[in-house]
Formats: structure tokens, sequence, C-alpha cells
């Protein structure tokens, strides 16, 4: 018997279209890319703005950057003390999704249409992409394709001020956790191809350490508010397991 493939769709909700205004870099241990991998990174970086007066989550903002400074990622996913889980969320929602575009811009070189042509995780998964607006079946795409779409859609959500507020006493909508789960589900496909069809590249590139420690901050973080089913996790479970034991 032949090896099966899982085939994931998505078919969530979402508000797709409008560009992000302002854009700030969010750079997490960046010495250990390449002079080329930072240049890429910074022009493929791309985010709402957070250092402005009216953002919630400026003080979440300052917490983050002091706990990861300290090293200790276990600590740094915790909802701090009297902090509003919605907009820890939010916060760290904004800052994984610089992770994860950062991580791939460096490897745009050589994730291409013709070397990728389906956006897989090794022979055993394979995802093919809905929007649920402008692509409402499942259509098979080439992974680059793939990441261009989930970052565009990504970007929308976080511009979309009803899901992603930024005024001072706006409320989050009632869904805001399913659309946090939804984008953490399909930001953790993209780390799911990296490590099975470009982590030799990394290694080439010397960035596997930067690899490993995002994906070990993001992996605690979404294990610590259960933000991804674990049947989702299947192509990385064994690293998974390394990482926070079960």
């Amino acid at each position: 018997m032949g090896v099966q493939t899982r085939y994931f769709g998505d078919n969530a909700q979402c508000n797709a279209g409008r560009p992000v205004k302002d854009v700030i870099c969010v750079g997490i241990m960046l010495g250990s890319l390449t002079n080329e991998g930072v240049i890429e990174l910074q022009r493929t970086c791309k985010s709402a703005c957070l250092d402005g007066p009216s953002y919630k989550g400026a003080q979440l903002r300052k917490h983050i950057d002091a706990t990861l400074g300290s090293g200790n990622l276990r600590e740094a996913v915790r909802l701090p003390p009297g902090e509003d889980i919605n907009e820890w969320l939010a916060v760290n929602t904004v800052d994984f999704f610089n992770q994860v575009n950062l991580l791939y811009g460096t490897l745009t070189e050589f994730c291409t249409a013709e070397n990728c042509p389906t956006m897989t995780a090794g022979p055993k998964y394979e995802y093919r992409w809905a929007d649920g607006v402008q692509i409402k079946k499942p259509i098979e795409v080439s992974a680059p394709k793939y990441v261009e779409y989930l970052m565009d859609w990504i970007e929308s959500q976080l511009d979309d001020e009803s899901l992603f507020p930024q005024k001072l006493g706006a409320p989050f909508p009632p869904n805001f956790r399913d659309v946090v789960k939804t984008i953490f589900k399909r930001l953790f496909r993209v780390y799911a191809h990296i490590y099975h069809s470009h982590f030799q590249k990394i290694v080439s590139l010397k960035e596997e350490a930067h690899l490993n420690t995002c994906f070990k901050h993001f992996i605690l973080f979404t294990c610590e508010f259960g933000l991804i089913d674990k049947k989702e996790l299947a192509p990385l479970q064994e690293l998974i397991e390394s990482v926070v034991p079960y």
C-alpha cells in the first residue's frame, strides 16, 4: 500500500483585500541570519503598527520584549497577571505573523513553484487554499502561492479593526478566539512545510538555531492557550513532543 496523503482545505470565513496601512518589522533574534536574509526579511515584514498611543497592547508589547530578552520562553508565553487574554492573544498574533513571515522570507529563492508545486508537509500532508470569500472551494496551489495567499489573508485580518481593535475601550468580537485559532493553524502549516521541505537549506544558511527557537516559542504559546488541534500538529508531532512533552 502506498503512502496515504491527507488533504487539508481551508474553509474559514475571512475578510480579505485591504492592505495594512502601518508597517513595523518585529525581528526577534535576527543576529543568526545572513546579511542577505536580513535584507529580504526587512523587505517582506508586514504588520499593524504597535507603537501608536491608541494601541491597546503597547504595554504588553514591552512585556513580551522584556521576557523574551530573559531567554525564558515558557515565561514569555504566559498571560501576565491582571491582563486581558484577548489583548494578549492579539499582540502575540501580530508577533508570530511577523516571525513566520520573516523566516519564510529567507527561503523565497528556494521555495518556488517549480521546487514546491504543492503546499505539503512531507508525503502524508497536503494543504489546499480557500478563504471562504474569494476562493470558497479549496484549491491546490504551489507552496509559495499558498504562503502568499496566507500572508495577505492574515494581513487583512490584522487590519480589520472589527476583529483586532486598536482603540482603547473597543471590544473584541465574540468570534475573536476562533479567528486567532485559524491564523495559528495556518501559520503552523508554514513551519511544517519549512521543516519537511527546506530544513537542509536552513542548515546551510546556519539559521537552524533561529528557526528552532522561533518554532519552540510558537508551540509553547499555542499549547498554553489551546490554539491548534492536536490532529493539525501531526506533521511535526515528534519535534513538538521534544519541546512540549505530553
